[in-house]
């Protein structure tokens, strides 16, 4: 069966009608590209017909790019894989030009056929690609659909013709939007920002009388006319000067030139201004093309579409375990976390208990949901009957009667072993037998939690991220006794409330925090050297990172740090590798900077919280080194902190499939995204490289860089770690 099928009748119109078998989303495939361009051929050649629409069967029109054609073109074109995906994509150019001038004379711009596109729903990626090369956009008036372009999103950008059109539709300012930040509108907004061209209840049929009724000049692309000049200026127009220079230096402050699909997009736009169309198209093709042949774009391409689509439909999940999505949710604490658990459960249609000590602390907490809601009726977003159903749902409350029924348990109390006990024995004490008890717990070990439980089966951990309903990944924790079924519901639930899940064996910080602390200490310990903080920060940010380490200690607390350092301390005895770091931390404690919430850390702020630079007495306490290190010398030592206890996660079995240690890590604490995570970071560099880099870290900064077994294994045999650990393959 053909993605495509045309239909032609009485009154001269053709429709082409996308349909992808099997598929809830059309996605264009080479053999899909090539059979509609033939269909096209045949509309255009016959004369009967008038014009064409283009549509899809399903509710909505299409999601983008199968990915798989890109690596496909490139595994065919043998030693020259440039030319191969060049002259692919130079294919899909042509295709698109070609409904874009659909048969008009070149130098008259008369004859061709008008060629209208009728949007049901969502039109994403190359799903906007092809309508943009049409002469008219009809959406449905659906406002749940989404419209744009957001490959920049997964480490590419628009490459059939998205960028060249968009940018001579709306100006280089006008599309950065869409382009630069993968922006997505619904059809009405797209209409106002002048992406498509009419919203309506029917868009076939608007498509087709507009079809009917289109005049030569209708047809004609305002880049193809004659005097056709670009909204906002080219880069050497007294009006687009300033546009192009200032769009350089927002990339450049948001990407910190981390992200190399954003500065090949920047570049084909700034190129492609300076030349007619199809010779942008061209100049469009080889820096989408660089972009495809440089790791980071497969590396993120990976990791953030087919790894995470692959956990987010439950690659990981137990096998033979019925349904077990949640119908009834108890959360024991109404602080931060279990508010916000309790708002992404409403969000996602959940009946919730909200228990709290005292009524006014459970108000407190139902009251989160009541005030983000208000933000959402202030922008639009939400209605008052979508408020008023979703306050409904929970039930803020101190009476653990009020369980029955429930089918799930999360636990978000405070971080103490007794007080978790007590309340995991109330609970039991009333909820079914059958019902599945999580600890959201983020240092605290599950199997030694699970020892307060009845059923420690039935006992897991389920690890938000702050803030909940912001945070993308959610860390499910096997103890020692959890059974399948424990595993099921909490990757069930966990896809309800449309969040990424990764499964974990139970051990100290689990993975991500595991990961983190690493992080954050390197960066206190260089402090102490007499590393520049600026320089510490900075290297981060150009790495990629949402925030430096010095920062994020700041954004968490001090005393948190504190109080996570003496605990593990108490916990590991003699084995405790961080004492240096303690020093400048328990310092900072004493000193009565606890980071932003108290206005004082690492950073000064002004009375609204605002940063205000680096605190000074930092510097005296620790003064520093006339001769600083490399910016590549800090960064390594950042990066090695984190993918080394990455590598040792998974050489334990803390981890068990390398694609949630790489999407965990970039959902979790925004790892350096364009690497696609620790484990493609490792590919993109070899292990080779990285076992001897290991060592000269460990010669010069310690132990904690000495390189793990299995990742000298590996540099020994040359290996990769997703050849070796990649899809279907477990961790040995």
């Amino acid at each position: 069966m053909t993605d495509f099928t045309m239909q032609k009748d009485a009154e001269g119109i053709a429709t082409i009608t996308w349909d992808c078998a099997g598929k809830s989303m059309n996605v264009l495939n080479t053999e899909a590209l090539i059979h509609l361009d033939s269909l096209i051929d045949d509309a255009l050649a016959d004369d009967a017909v008038k014009g064409i629409v283009i549509t899809s069967a399903k509710k909505d029109f299409a999601g983008g790019m199968d990915l798989n054609v890109l690596a496909k073109m490139r595994e065919d074109a043998g030693d020259e894989p440039e030319r191969g995906l060049f002259e692919g994509i130079m294919q899909m150019h042509a295709a698109l030009r070609k409904i874009e001038r659909a048969g008009m004379d070149p130098k008259t711009l008369k004859g061709g056929k008008p060629i209208a596109a009728a949007l049901p729903g969502t039109a994403v990626g190359i799903g906007l690609e092809l309508p943009l090369a049409t002469h008219r956009i009809f959406a449905a008036n659906n406002p749940k659909a989404k419209i744009g372009l957001p490959e920049i999103m997964v480490g590419i950008f628009p490459g059939a013709g998205g960028t060249t059109r968009l940018v001579r539709k709306l100006g280089a300012m006008g599309a950065s939007p869409y382009l630069l930040e993968g922006k997505l509108l619904d059809p009405a907004k797209a209409k106002s920002a002048g992406i498509i061209d009419e919203v309506v209840d029917d868009p076939v049929a608007a498509a087709r009388g507009w079809v009917l009724a289109a005049k030569d000049a209708d047809i004609v692309k305002p880049w193809d006319a004659k005097g056709y000049k670009m909204p906002g200026g080219t880069p050497y127009s007294a009006g687009g000067f300033p546009t192009f220079v200032g769009a350089s230096a927002m990339v450049n402050g948001k990407t910190q030139g981390a992200f190399p699909a954003a500065k090949a997009l920047l570049s084909a736009v700034y190129e492609g201004a300076l030349v007619p169309f199809d010779t942008a198209l061209k100049i469009e093709a080889r820096w989408f093309v660089n972009v495809l042949m440089n790791p980071s774009s497969a590396a993120m391409i990976r990791s953030l579409f087919l790894n995470k689509e692959a956990l987010e439909k439950g690659a990981v999940r137990p096998e033979g375990v019925s349904d077990q999505r949640v119908k009834k949710l108890g959360v024991l604490g109404a602080g931060m976390m279990g508010a916000g658990i309790a708002l992404v459960s409403a969000q996602a249609g959940i009946e919730v208990v909200l228990i709290d000590a005292t009524q006014e602390s459970a108000d407190k907490g139902k009251a989160y949901t009541e005030a983000y809601l208000d933000g959402g009726i202030k922008r639009g977003k939400v209605t008052a009957d979508k408020k008023e159903a979703m306050l409904g749902l929970i039930t803020a409350t101190t009476d653990y009667d009020a369980l029955k029924g429930c089918d799930l348990i999360i636990e978000a109390v405070f971080e103490d072993m007794k007080i978790k006990a007590e309340v995991t024995k109330k609970a039991e004490a009333v909820i079914p037998a059958d019902c599945i008890y999580a600890s959201n717990t983020s240092t605290l070990p599950i199997s030694e939690l699970a020892k307060a439980s009845a059923r420690p089966e039935q006992f897991i951990g389920i690890h938000f991220f702050s803030p909940v309903e912001k945070m993308l990944l959610v860390e499910i924790i096997k103890g020692e006794a959890t059974g399948p079924v424990a595993v099921a519901k909490a990757l069930d639930y966990v896809r309800q409330i449309r969040k990424t899940p990764i499964v974990v064996n139970d051990a100290r910080f689990f993975y991500a925090n595991r990961c983190i602390i690493p992080y954050i200490n390197e960066g206190m310990r260089m402090v102490k050297e007499g590393v520049a903080p600026a320089l510490i920060d900075n290297a981060a940010r150009m790495l990629g990172f949402p925030v430096g380490p010095l920062q994020l200690v700041d954004e968490t607390s001090i005393d948190l740090g504190a109080k996570i350092a003496r605990a593990t301390k108490a916990a590991m005895g003699n084995a405790y590798p961080d004492g240096e770091v303690d020093e400048i931390i328990f310092w900072m404690e004493g000193q009565g900077r606890m980071g932003r919430k108290a206005k004082a850390g690492f950073f000064t702020y002004d009375a609204a919280g605002k940063r205000q630079g680096y605190w000074e007495g930092l510097a005296d306490k620790y003064p520093q080194l006339e001769d600083q290190p490399s910016l590549i010398e800090v960064q390594h030592r950042l990066m090695f902190a984190q993918v080394l206890e990455a590598v040792r996660a998974l050489e334990e079995g803390v981890l068990e499939d390398i694609r949630e240690g790489d999407v965990g890590a970039i959902l979790g604490w925004g790892f350096a995204p364009w690497s696609g995570g620790p484990f493609s970071w490792l590919d993109i560099i070899g292990t080779p490289y990285a076992a001897e880099r290991c060592d000269q870290l460990e010669a010069t900064y310690g132990a904690r860089f000495a390189c793990p077994a299995l990742l000298r294994e590996m540099a020994d045999k040359g290996q990769s770690f997703y050849g070796r650990f990649g899809v279907d393959k477990k961790a040995a």
